[in-house]
């Protein structure tokens, strides 16, 4: 079994033999970190979608929207994209829809997967077990920004790669070298490493900073969001 990471959404189309592979999908400021929580804390079932069109639609139709765009929530929306916006209280057995810069963009081109599978650093030990357990070769989708490289994708890419070649996977991409060195290099102070990347400056110009810490620790949560193609939903295993 081979592991994978491809850096961005506009280089997927190289990628695009997924058949029979696990797509696994990563925003970790803040789209993937944000739909983990919401499932965790009891969702029914995220519809990720990509149009802000769209999203106004299902609002008009009673549905619970997540939207953000460019950081900031959207003006009609009920949650924008922290994890701490979808609390049990809200999102308990409630479809909520989502739609964010990056990450929904990329789960939608990577929708035909086999398997499609939501990753962060808050699910990445039970997300690894689960990858191991199917016995599949494993692509590492990292949403960026803009379809532009970004080092927090990269970093849970390298994480999420060592994590299952501990486990017997292997790689002999480049991609694979560059994000493991990235990963180790910033394991003594992942919180130092990314200070210096594009999108906390852009949070902390937004003051959304407060969920830094929670998108960068791991096992928060214990849950594995799939997506199914024919709902067109995420929901848990």
């Amino acid at each position: 079994m081979k592991v994978e990471v491809c850096f961005s959404p506009a280089l997927y189309p190289f990628y695009s033999e997924t058949n029979g592979k696990i797509v696994v999908v990563t925003d970790i400021f803040r789209a993937t970190t944000t739909i983990c929580a919401a499932l965790n804390n009891g969702a029914k079932a995220i519809i990720p979608i990509a149009s802000i069109d769209e999203a106004r639609e299902y609002k008009t139709k009673g549905f619970l929207v997540g939207a953000e765009r460019n950081v900031k929530r959207c003006d009609f929306a009920d949650f924008g994209n922290s994890p701490f916006d979808y609390t049990r209280e809200k999102v308990q057995d409630q479809e909520v829809v989502f739609t964010t810069t990056n990450g929904t963009q990329a789960i939608e081109m990577a929708c035909e997967s086999d398997i499609l599978t939501i990753g962060a650093f808050s699910n990445i030990n039970v997300l690894a077990e689960f990858c191991y357990k199917q016995q599949k070769d494993v692509l590492v989708l990292c949403a960026g920004w803009n379809n532009k490289f970004n080092i927090e994708d990269t970093l849970f890419g390298g994480a999420l790669a060592q994590k299952l070649l501990d486990k017997g996977y292997s790689s002999s991409s480049d991609a694979i070298e560059i994000a493991i060195s990235m990963w180790k290099e910033a394991q003594p102070d992942i919180k130092h490493y990314i200070d210096r990347t594009e999108h906390i400056k852009r949070l902390i110009a937004n003051n959304l900073q407060d969920s830094v810490e929670y998108c960068l620790t791991e096992d928060t949560v214990t849950i594995v969001p799939i997506y199914n193609k024919d709902t067109k939903r995420i929901t848990v295993l």
